[in-house]
């Protein structure tokens, strides 16, 4: 859970399932996190081995995301939240509100 239990965290995984995503690409996938804790959160799953980086070295210079094999690994754990999650959105709205 000191890996990924955070709010954004099972959200950037998510995001990075089905291809690598530039940082621009996962702020906009994830609207209501704050750009700082965002890129905390992608340095933090990057130094865990979660996920990696990857920079071109073209001009303009840019990176991308993607998910190590270690993470996806981890992929029906996250289903299986968002599952749960749906299953309860009734009543989790309800003590949020």
């Amino acid at each position: 859970m000191s890996i990924i239990g955070s709010k954004w965290k099972p959200c950037l995984i998510d995001a990075l399932r089905d291809s690598p995503k530039r940082p621009s690409e996962l702020h906009r996938e994830i609207p209501d996190a704050v750009s700082r804790v965002l890129n905390q959160n992608l340095r933090e799953l990057e130094e865990h081995g979660i996920i990696e980086k990857k920079i071109f070295a073209e001009l303009p210079p840019h990176s991308e995301y993607y998910l190590t094999d270690l993470e996806k690994s981890i992929l029906p754990i996250i289903d299986s939240m968002d599952d749960w999650g749906e299953k309860h959105r009734p009543i989790l709205e309800k003590l949020v509100l």
